[in-house]
């Protein structure tokens, strides 16, 4: 069969991989994608949010399953509008991607169906960001309600910063929406809990934990991901029982009682705090970077599991799992996540010798005259698997070093925690 992927950065890539290994699949063709899909499959340049050209192509490239990667496709309706044209498709549809696309959407599910999250308000205006601060300690949370790229959350440790963040959202700052949420701060371990989904089941997918701040231990601007390993040792079966009990179960039983189940890739972004697991965020897709270290570590064909969940027989899905250890470091362009240089050359790619256990996937990456270029800011994951994460770092950060990349930068103590202890 023919596959449609859509999105263009290293989660894509990984996905565009293991689409790649299955024995159901004829040909891949990738929209937009980047310079590691076009070894894989056919680049299309589209614009993916414009939905009637993505239909053109899928007709005239005879594509049969179309798999979606990237969140803003998904919570401006893609899948339904393909779904009335009878394709195929892979992914939640819009009311059930409000998971991800509306913070105030989610946090109310949450106080709704008792899902354990941080105390929270919805704020349109400035008297209630204050009300909000005059009965909750620093430091505050602050999000823009809407997507923001990965870039919409911000820790606030005074007043004054809460006020400000705020009042960039309300006048626009993403153009997603003007609404802010305001959380309590929760200490604890972050970690991340994948799901595949369809109508009646769902099926583990996967833990990781993400690196989201630029700088070194944990300092600095958030980001979309400087880095993750897989599996997350945080996550015990204690507590993820917890997790399916007080919080996937009741958040699918929700939507299935407003007549959109959900189906495809959930990302639940939890804070394990004393041994019980709270709410941070949901994903309605696989994240990014912890889709590179979770795809390496899966056996199954991921063509069967992916239509399984499209035709309602995850039931009858095992999934089975390497045994061993995976990281991925994001090599990303100076100045990320603020401004920095497009269009930079990228040599020495080829002196790069990967073997089984390791792997390059691009991300900001294009290719033009044979030559490839970055055009993100995050650029390229560096990912390995093996049994010992100290190990695995060292391969991981060598790789980078013969690379010998001018223009890029990179986290240096991705797993920090985990290889401390």
């Amino acid at each position: 069969m023919n596959i449609g992927l859509i999105g263009s950065g290293g989660r894509e890539h990984a996905l565009c991989q293991k689409i790649y290994e299955s024995k159901l699949v004829k040909r891949i063709f990738c929209l937009p994608g980047n310079a590691g899909t076009s070894k894989l499959a056919t680049n299309l340049d589209v614009d993916i949010l414009n939905f009637k050209s993505v239909f053109k192509i899928i007709k005239n490239y005879k594509i049969d399953v179309v798999v979606i990667g990237p969140e803003e496709p998904l919570v401006k309706g893609l899948v339904n509008y393909l779904n009335k044209k009878k394709v195929k498709v892979f992914g939640p549809n819009k009311y059930a991607a409000k998971l991800e696309g509306s913070k105030a959407f989610m946090k109310k599910l949450c106080k709704e169906h008792k899902i354990p999250t941080a105390n929270f308000q919805v704020c349109i205006n400035k008297k209630q960001i204050l009300s909000f601060l005059n009965k909750n300690k620093l430091p505050i949370v602050v999000k823009a309600d809407g997507l923001a790229a990965g870039k919409g959350v911000t820790i606030c440790k005074s007043k004054k910063r809460v006020l400000d963040i705020s009042k960039e959202i309300f006048k626009g700052k993403f153009r997603s929406s003007r609404r802010v949420v305001l959380e309590e701060f929760l200490s604890g371990e972050e970690a991340s809990y994948f799901l595949i989904v369809d109508k009646y089941n769902f099926k583990f997918f996967g833990t990781a934990q993400d690196h989201k701040r630029v700088g070194e231990n944990d300092k600095g601007l958030n980001t979309g991901g400087m880095g993750a390993y897989s599996p997350a040792p945080i996550i015990s079966k204690k507590i993820e029982k917890k997790i399916i009990n007080k919080i996937v179960k009741p958040t699918l039983n929700a939507l299935k009682k407003k007549n959109n189940p959900y189906k495809g890739f959930l990302y639940v972004g939890l804070m394990i705090k004393n041994g019980e697991p709270f709410l941070i965020e949901y994903n309605v897709r696989m994240g990014d970077p912890e889709c590179q270290v979770i795809l390496p570590r899966l056996k199954n064909d991921i063509m069967k599991v992916i239509l399984n969940s499209i035709n309602d027989n995850l039931k009858r899905t095992k999934i089975n799992w390497k045994i061993g250890k995976c990281m991925t470091i994001v090599l990303c362009s100076k100045g990320y996540p603020k401004s920095y240089k497009k269009n930079i050359i990228i040599k020495n790619l080829k002196r790069i010798k990967l073997d089984k256990n390791s792997f390059l996937f691009h991300a900001g990456t294009r290719l033009k005259n044979q030559n490839i270029y970055a055009v993100g800011g995050r650029v390229l994951n560096f990912t390995v698997i093996g049994d010992n994460f100290h190990k695995i770092r060292k391969k991981i950060i060598y790789f980078i070093k013969v690379l010998n990349w001018g223009n890029g930068f990179f986290r240096k103590d991705i797993g920090w925690k985990i290889i401390k202890k």
